[in-house]
């Protein structure tokens, strides 16, 4: 045996190590979840874990490994924090918007009976699912009239979280208003920018002033609250009931076929599945993307989309977007991966999904 499988070895050894250990700690953690659950405690307790993080950097007798042991004990406090508040408040899934967004509907859909939990933005569903304040989140993707959303492809890009499931949802766009409104009485109607886009034309058949709303459910939330004949909204059925409005002109959306795709996101890699997506970057040299196709094709993979986004930061540079038909956990995909590593200056496997059944 070389020095190296040697190493290899010891290593090994050890991480069976830890993971008794783990077992051991999570057990404690247990007893110590139901003390506080008994006593009306919260599941963080700054004071105890300064505490732990002190005593931590002077377990370590090595000062350049300091650094790294509190980081490690920072992190296992962390998964800490997440296995309590699983253990009391179930399972978390975010979304953004408010009640009755469609988001709301696809996660509530795909998670049937489990906790929701409504987020303002994108990026704070990713920042609580990277975070694991929540263990899964559920973000509009593409829409099959209006096309990709472009500021979650970014957050794929920037954050730590993976995609584990897709979702198809039929959107139906309604305009709504308060009870007793009629079309005539509108003169402002307001919506997301997504949902304006995809009832354009019957939108530009009306004199109606159009103005952007951070969502839909947002949306008729304020013109109920308003109560005022002239304003109007564009969102579900669900959401007028939800709000107490009125349907004036069902079903406003240009497409007969509006069908907004929603991905699922967690914090954990998925493990299988026959779809998968990638993001990189490529060298500014002649046939670099090319060669990064070629290879993905050449271990048997169908590429079945590819799209560019603009690095915000890097003017004029891009980033690829990726999805292909295949186990990318299979060996073919190992290869692939580490040949397409080699090819790409910046590399990321998203997630994998089974596209062949809904979720």
């Amino acid at each position: 045996m070389d020095q190296l499988e040697q190493a290899r070895a010891e290593i090994n050894e050890v991480d069976a190590q830890i993971a008794s250990l783990f077992e051991r700690r999570m057990a404690a953690v247990k007893q110590v979840l139901e003390y506080k659950r008994e006593h009306g405690l919260p599941v963080l307790d700054a004071g105890r874990e300064k505490e732990v993080l002190a005593r931590a950097a002077q377990r370590i007798s090595e000062p350049a490994l300091r650094e790294y042991y509190t980081q490690v004990v920072e992190r296992m406090m962390e998964v800490s924090r997440a296995f309590q508040t699983r253990q009391l408040e179930g399972f978390q899934v975010g979304y953004p918007g408010a009640e009755g967004a469609f988001s709301h509907i696809a996660a509530s859909r795909i998670f049937p009976g489990r906790s929701l939990r409504s987020y303002v933005t994108f990026e704070e569903v990713f920042s609580a699912v990277a975070s694991g304040a929540v263990d899964a989140g559920v973000v509009p993707f593409e829409n099959s009239y209006t096309g990709e959303v472009g500021e979650v492809l970014d957050l794929l890009w920037r954050h730590d979280c993976y995609i584990v499931g897709r979702y198809d949802l039929e959107i139906r766009q309604n305009l709504l208003a308060v009870p007793g409104a009629r079309l005539e009485d509108l003169r402002q109607v307001y919506s997301h920018h997504q949902a304006i886009s995809q009832c354009q034309s019957w939108l530009s058949a009306h004199p109606f002033e159009v103005i952007p709303y951070p969502n839909t459910a947002l949306a008729a939330k304020y013109v109920s609250e308003c109560g005022d004949k002239t304003k109007g909204a564009i969102a579900s059925a669900d959401t007028a009931a939800l709000y107490g409005l009125s349907i004036l002109a069902p079903n406003i959306n240009t497409s007969a076929k509006n069908v907004t795709r929603f991905i699922v996101l967690s914090k954990t890699p998925p493990t299988g599945g026959d779809r998968f997506a990638l993001v990189f970057t490529v060298r500014h040299d002649a046939g670099a993307l090319a060669r990064a196709m070629q290879i993905i094709g050449s271990r048997g993979f169908n590429l079945e989309s590819i799209r560019s986004r603009s690095m915000k930061e890097l003017a004029w540079q891009y980033y690829f977007y990726a999805e292909a038909v295949g186990d990318p956990c299979s060996p073919e995909a190992a290869e692939m991966l580490a040949e397409l590593a080699g090819a790409c200056s910046q590399l990321k496997l998203l997630g994998s999904w089974q596209g062949d059944r809904s979720l």
